[in-house]
């Protein structure tokens, strides 16, 4: 008779060996530890947003394929009109299509460490190893390293975050057009932040078959509505999204999402502002003496030496909350603040400096 119980007997080891994803406690505290827009839709289109909403069946499933929205997310995003979009319930749905749709190949999936931690959590979900290329010292990619990597792995996805999380860093676009031609498998281009960084590589779309680009509402203030889209040529797009379920895209966020695309210009407004003041909280620090990397995101990493654990409780306590790399063996003495509100900005400030 087995002695192990129900769940060791039908759950697979890398489920019951890990953890699910944690959020930190943010209850009272300014929150800048998970790379948000910290502005609201402005209270002069509240009233028109709800009325875009009034009408919404909820007693009905919704469109499953919104073709519409997604012409309108092509043309926000700049995406040639040759391509295809899926559209998924925020980009770690896509991400988990993608990875689900190759597991079968056995081969790994591939990135640069750091790097956005869902592709390896979700890699690792599927039972697939997940190979990361360490970046340098100033979280710069090694070419030459990644392309002997790539060849000696044979990863079925290479996923490439452009901007990188966390360091913010853009890898050059001549590291990636050579990525794309060597690569045996899928390059995946993640830009969360091209709010922030204003470059895209949207343009070299159908310039190698195996290309796609990931993209995300998220970060230009509609993260509450989670929408993300993945573009690419259609016979990728096609077979991926016969593993997308139906309806994921609900009523209100596909509603929602219209409306904000029609007033795009007050996303472009904030994330103008973001950017403006990241370039001040930039300065800021290294007025400070911290070591702090120029970003090209909506967030700054910085580093503090044999005291970063102890100032991120300091600044928790002064109600402050920024991203701890807990247990990565590379990032441990960093932080991470997310770019908030001017006056969430001279709070973060004001309070490290007093702690330093």
């Amino acid at each position: 008779m087995s002695t192990k119980t129900l769940q060791e007997q039908l759950l697979r080891p890398v489920v019951l060996g890990s953890h699910a994803y944690a959020v930190a406690d943010s209850t009272g505290l300014i929150k800048l530890d998970a790379m948000e827009n910290p502005y609201s839709l402005p209270a002069s289109l509240r009233q028109s947003w709800l009325d875009a909403l009034h009408n919404a069946e909820l007693n009905r499933y919704p469109t499953p394929r919104p073709v519409e929205l997604m012409r309108a997310l092509a043309a926000h995003g700049g995406i040639p009109a040759s391509m295809e979009l899926m559209l998924g319930n925020g980009s770690d749905e896509l991400i988990q299509i993608l990875i689900s749709a190759v597991a079968g190949a056995g081969r790994p999936i591939m990135g640069v460490d750091p790097s956005f931690v869902m592709y390896r959590i979700l890699a690792e979900q599927q039972g697939l190893a997940y190979h990361s290329i360490p970046l340098d010292a100033n979280f710069q990619l090694d070419l030459p390293a990644f392309l002997a990597a790539m060849e000696r792995c044979n990863p079925a996805i290479v996923f490439l975050d452009w901007p990188n999380n966390p360091s913010g860093q853009m890898h050059p676009v001549a590291s990636l057009e050579a990525i794309c031609a060597a690569a045996p498998g899928l390059v995946v281009v993640d830009e969360a932040y091209h709010a922030f960084s204003e470059l895209s590589f949207a343009e070299h779309l159908g310039r190698w078959p195996n290309l796609l680009l990931l993209r995300t509402l998220s970060k230009e203030g509609l993260a509450g509505l989670r929408l993300g889209f993945l573009a690419g040529p259609a016979n990728w797009v096609q077979e991926l999204d016969k593993l997308r379920l139906p309806y994921n895209i609900n009523i209100l966020t596909q509603k929602s999402i219209t409306f904000a695309l029609q007033h795009a210009e007050v996303l472009a407004l904030q994330a103008a502002e973001i950017r403006s003041q990241r370039e001040l909280v930039y300065e800021r620090l290294l007025a400070l003496g911290v070591q702090v990397w120029a970003s090209r995101a909506n967030f700054l990493l910085f580093a503090l030496p044999g005291r970063a654990a102890a100032i991120h409780d300091g600044l928790k306590q002064a109600g402050i909350l920024l991203k701890a790399f807990t247990g990565h063996p590379r990032l441990s003495e960093y932080l991470r603040v997310s770019i908030g509100t001017p006056a969430e900005n001279r709070a973060f400030l004001a309070a490290l400096e007093e702690l330093l």
